[in-house]
């Protein structure tokens, strides 16, 4: 049994690991810096509805806190989705297309990852 076996997951990290074969929630993590504010609010005016469609939920959005590195993100947005196929799907979807133009051109988007982890 290595570290990453579910067991010592569990015990190491006190948090609850699904039965094989469940989905996992996931959580997409994204470092933005946007340098146009109005791209910024319209984003934002579209971006709630794409998101709901698939599923999906902002837990939080802002500037954040560094408690330690030296990672010094001006905005970090964290999504929570039901599984990875349901956020890959809200990535790629028509819904989603337009919005994301926004962001592309009036953002930097240095980060975007995923990670699955248990539903909250």
């Amino acid at each position: 049994m290595g570290i990453a076996d579910p067991f010592w997951v569990k015990v190491l990290f006190r948090v609850p690991v699904p039965p094989t074969g469940l989905a996992m929630a996931t959580y997409a993590l994204f470092e933005i810096d946007w340098h146009d504010q109005n791209k910024a609010k319209e984003y934002r005016e579209k971006f709630g509805s794409a998101l709901e469609k698939y599923g999906g939920k902002t837990l939080c959005a802002g500037p954040p806190q560094v408690i330690e590195g030296n990672w010094n993100p001006a905005r970090v947005v964290i999504l929570e989705f039901p599984s990875t196929e349901a956020f890959r799907t809200w990535y790629a979807s028509p819904e989603y297309a337009p919005v994301l133009r926004l962001r592309i051109e009036g953002a930097t988007t240095k980060t975007v990852v995923a990670v699955e982890g248990p539903t909250r």
